[in-house]
C-alpha cells in the first residue's frame, strides 16, 4: 500500500517544522520546488497494493534514490546523511525534523526492482521536462559509448574453477547430497602453487595444477548431475550449465563466462592504457551540446560494435526527452551509417577542397564531440557508474538511468547554487548604490 507524506506547510504544536529550521535559498530547499513531485506518484502508484500496511512514501524513496546519485553515496551512508542533514530530509518531503531514518536500505533494493528501468528512465525524464524548452534550441545531439563495470573480481581460470568448486560443495551442503570427496584442502594447495604461475621456475607447476583444478570443478559438477532429484536438479539447471561452460570453456573462445554470479558480463576492449580490458556491459550516452544535458543512456549486454547500438539510442533518446533530433554527432567507430530515423549521422572524415564553408561547419560540429568524454567521466566518477553494484541485466539498465539523473540533477544544483550567488551579489550592488546616492551624501 501506498504511504503518505505530511503537509510541510502544516505547523505543529511540539516541534518546529523544518521550514522555519533550513535556509529557503539553500539549492536543495529551491530544487525540491522545482520538481514535479505529482509525476512520480502518478506514475509509481500503480505499482502499489490497494491494500495491506502502508509503505514508505514514493517522494520519499524517489528523494532518497536522487540524493544518492548527486552526493555519490551508498544506501547504507545516505540513510546515515539523511538523519543529520535537515535538507535531504525536506527535500524528501518532511515537515518536521526526523531523529530516525525513514526506511531500511534494503527498501532501496526493493524500490528499485519495483519501478524497474521504466521507472528509472521516468526519474530522468521528469529533470529533462524542467529544461525542455532550453534542450529544444539545439539541432544536435552528441552520441558515444562507454563501459559500466561489475562489481566482479578480476577473472582468471583459477578463480572461476574455485568458485565452481565452492559452488558445488555449497549446493551438495543444501541438499544433503552425500560427496565423494569435497577437495577443500587439495583446492588450498593447488592455489597457492597458482601464486607463483609467473615465476619461471614455477610454471610447469602452475599449469598441472590449473589441469587439476578443472579435472576437481568438472568432477563435482557431473557428481551432482546424478545425485540430485530430477525436480532440484531443474531447480539448478542454470547454475550447472554455467559452472559447467566454465569448466570446458577454452582461451580464445567467445560469449565465455567471466563470474559465476553475474554470466551475462563481457569482456570489452577500449583501448586504454592503463586498463586493457573492462568487464561489464556496454552503455550509450547522448549529450546535448554546450548545455551538457543527458537526454538519452541505454545499456547495451555483451559487447556489441558501436554503428548497430545508434537506432536504439536514437529510439531511446525520442521515448525519453520526447525530441527528435536534426543531427547526431559520433566518433569514427560508428562508420557505415549516413542516416538513422531520419536524423544525419555526422562522423569526422577527409576535407573536401570544393566546400570549405562546409568543410569548416563539420570541423567545428566533430570538435564539439569532444564534451561528451568529460561528461561520461563525471557521470562515472562522481554518480556512482564506475562501478555497477546492481544485480543482474536490469541492474546494468537501473545504474546507467539513475546515474545519468544524478548527473543531470547535481548540474541543476550547482545552476541553482550560482543563481543565488549572482542574486546576492546583485543586491549587494543595489545596497551599496543606494548608501552612496546623492540624497544620503547631502544628508
Amino acid at each position: 500500500m501506498k504511504g503518505k507524506l505530511p503537509n510541510q506547510d502544516q505547523g505543529n504544536l511540539f516541534l518546529p517544522i523544518l521550514k522555519d529550521i533550513i535556509n529557503p535559498k539553500h539549492e536543495l530547499a529551491i530544487l525540491a520546488h522545482r520538481i514535479d513531485w505529482q509525476y512520480f506518484e502518478k506514475s509509481f502508484s500503480p505499482l502499489y497494493s490497494h491494500t495491506g500496511q502502508p509503505g514508505v512514501p514514493i517522494r520519499t524513496m524517489v528523494g532518497l534514490l536522487l540524493l544518492k546519485r548527486i552526493y555519490n553515496l551508498g544506501d547504507e551512508t545516505v540513510m546515515a546523511q539523511w538523519v543529520q542533514n535537515p535538507y535531504f530530509q525536506y527535500f524528501c518531503g518532511e515537515a518536521e525534523f526526523q531523529w530516525e531514518a525513514p526506511c531500511d536500505p534494503s527498501d532501496m533494493v526493493h524500490f528499485r526492482k519495483r519501478i524497474g528501468e521504466e521507472g528509472a528512465e521516468k526519474i530522468l525524464e521528469a529533470y529533462i521536462d524542467t529544461r525542455r524548452d532550453e534542450i529544444r534550441s539545439t539541432n544536435d545531439v552528441l552520441i558515444d559509448t562507454t563501459a559500466q563495470e561489475k562489481n566482479i573480481t578480476y577473472p582468471t581460470d583459477a578463480k572461476l574453477l574455485v568458485k565452481v568448486i565452492k559452488r558445488c560443495n555449497k549446493i551438495a551442503k543444501a541438499e544433503s547430497v552425500e560427496q565423494r570427496q569435497s577437495y577443500k584442502n587439495t583446492m588450498k594447495r593447488l592455489l597457492l602453487k597458482q601464486r607463483f604461475a609467473h615465476h619461471p621456475k614455477r610454471k610447469k607447476e602452475a599449469a598441472a595444477a590449473l589441469r587439476k583444478l578443472r579435472t576437481i570443478a568438472g568432477r563435482l559438477v557431473r557428481e551432482l548431475e546424478r545425485k540430485l532429484a530430477p525436480d532440484t536438479l531443474l531447480h539448478y539447471q542454470q547454475v550447472l550449465q554455467n559452472c559447467n561452460k566454465i569448466v570446458t570453456q577454452k582461451k580464445n573462445d567467445s560469449n565465455k563466462i567471466y563470474s559465476l554470479h553475474e554470466p551475462e558480463t563481457a569482456c570489452i576492449a577500449k583501448g586504454k592504457a592503463h586498463k586493457k580490458f573492462e568487464f561489464g556491459s556496454k552503455v550509450s550516452f547522448a549529450v546535448v551540446p554546450k548545455i551538457n544535458i543527458i537526454v538519452g543512456i541505454k545499456n547495451f549486454n555483451g559487447n556489441p560494435n558501436d554503428t548497430p547500438t545508434l537506432e536504439p539510442a536514437l529510439e531511446n533518446i525520442e521515448k525519453v526527452s520526447k525530441i527528435k533530433f536534426k543531427n547526431a554527432i559520433v566518433d569514427r567507430g560508428y562508420k557505415g551509417k549516413k542516416m538513422v530515423r531520419d536524423t544525419i549521422i555526422v562522423t569526422p572524415g577527409a576535407p573536401s577542397s570544393r566546400q570549405p564553408y562546409s568543410n569548416n561547419t563539420m570541423r567545428k560540429k566533430c570538435k564539439s564531440r569532444a564534451a561528451v568524454e568529460p561528461v561520461i567521466g563525471h557521470t562515472k566518477y562522481g554518480n556512482r557508474m564506475i562501478k555497477n553494484y546492481l544485480k543482474g541485466i536490469a541492474g546494468n539498465a537501473i545504474n546507467a538511468n539513475l546515474a545519468a539523473a544524478g548527473f543531470n540533477f547535481k548540474g541543476l544544483l550547482r545552476k541553482i547554487k550560482e543563481e543565488v550567488l549572482w542574486l546576492k551579489i546583485l543586491m549587494e550592488i543595489i545596497i551599496r548604490q543606494k548608501q552612496l546616492s546623492p540624497v544620503n551624501i547631502s544628508s
